[in-house]
């Protein structure tokens, strides 16, 4: 009897701290729990509600069905492929980028690296209105190809325009994945393959790209996902024939006053920056899998 009131003496103490560090833990977390519910699950549930209101407050789906017909899904279109371009371009670039940068020595890579980041820190307004500076008809771009055929050249307002700019924005993030991902890649694979009598071109494309693929998914899908909702550098870079879901949205409530419209579009554009963010999870799982496989 003696023995089971010892054993047990010391349960009762450990209950109670571990019920006083319970409390203390959600009292910690309740004002972040409080800041995400207000500023983050009730603006996104009130706009889901209001997209599925009618003018006279009913039920409805027309403005789903407004937003995926017609010259909104010419929008939508065009944003999908806006930011598949982005996306290629930032993971080319990027690539190229990243993999010179792990070839230097750590002085002169951090450099560069602080040379990629740097510019992302100034405005994007900034940073677009220098772009349309470059590119415009007087700009340095024309003015340095003065000599070519057909110049100056139409660099505004147009797809190329709003590639170009939306590129540079994102091109730090696609540097900033991809450097991570090469200086994790174990150069003993690259000196053991070519020892082995391997060319550069299989050990690129039988051991080092299979290496940073993950990295590559992810930087690639992350440009998209972030170009999807670019507001900026498209609405002063584009045409009429480059309207994105973004500013689609501004101008339905800015202009026409159609809430209910804009927010069936913002919540179309949240599903598929959802679906993007679900695929960078599932691409980062398969690249950990492998990676232990790999370890294994």
């Amino acid at each position: 009897m003696a023995a089971t009131l010892t054993a047990g003496a010391p349960a009762r103490p450990r209950k109670l701290l571990a019920s006083r560090r319970t409390r203390v833990g959600i009292l910690y977390a309740l004002p972040v729990v409080v800041y995400l519910l207000v500023l983050f699950v009730y603006p996104i549930f009130s706009t889901l509600v209001l997209s599925l209101k009618d003018a006279d407050g009913s039920f409805t789906l027309h403005w789903y069905a407004d937003a995926l017909t017609g010259v909104n899904l010419s929008v939508l279109f065009t944003t999908l492929r806006i930011s598949a371009e982005t996306a290629v371009l930032s993971l080319v670039f990027g690539f190229v980028l990243a993999q010179a940068i792990t070839r230097l020595k750590p002085v002169w890579a951090g450099l560069a690296m602080l040379v990629v980041v740097v510019p992302h820190f100034v405005s994007a307004l900034v940073r677009t209105y220098g772009w349309i500076i470059m590119l415009g008809d007087k700009g340095l771009v024309n003015e340095t190809l003065a000599w070519a055929p057909g110049a100056p050249y139409q660099l505004l307002y147009n797809e190329l325009g709003v590639v170009i700019g939306t590129t540079s924005m994102m091109l730090p993030y696609t540097v900033l994945l991809l450097y991570g991902v090469m200086r994790g890649v174990d150069r003993r694979l690259l000196a053991a393959a070519s020892s082995m009598g391997a060319g550069k071109v299989t050990i690129f494309r039988r051991v080092y790209l299979p290496l940073v693929a993950p990295g590559l998914a992810s930087a690639g899908l992350l440009s998209f996902i972030l170009s999807l909702g670019y507001y900026i550098t498209p609405a002063l870079m584009g045409g009429p024939n480059q309207t994105m879901i973004a500013t689609l949205i501004n101008q339905q409530v800015t202009k026409e006053n159609q809430w209910n419209g804009a927010a069936a579009q913002g919540v179309i554009l949240l599903v598929l920056t959802l679906a993007g963010l679900l695929l960078v999870k599932v691409v980062s799982s398969l690249g950990a899998s492998r990676k232990k496989r790999n370890a294994s």
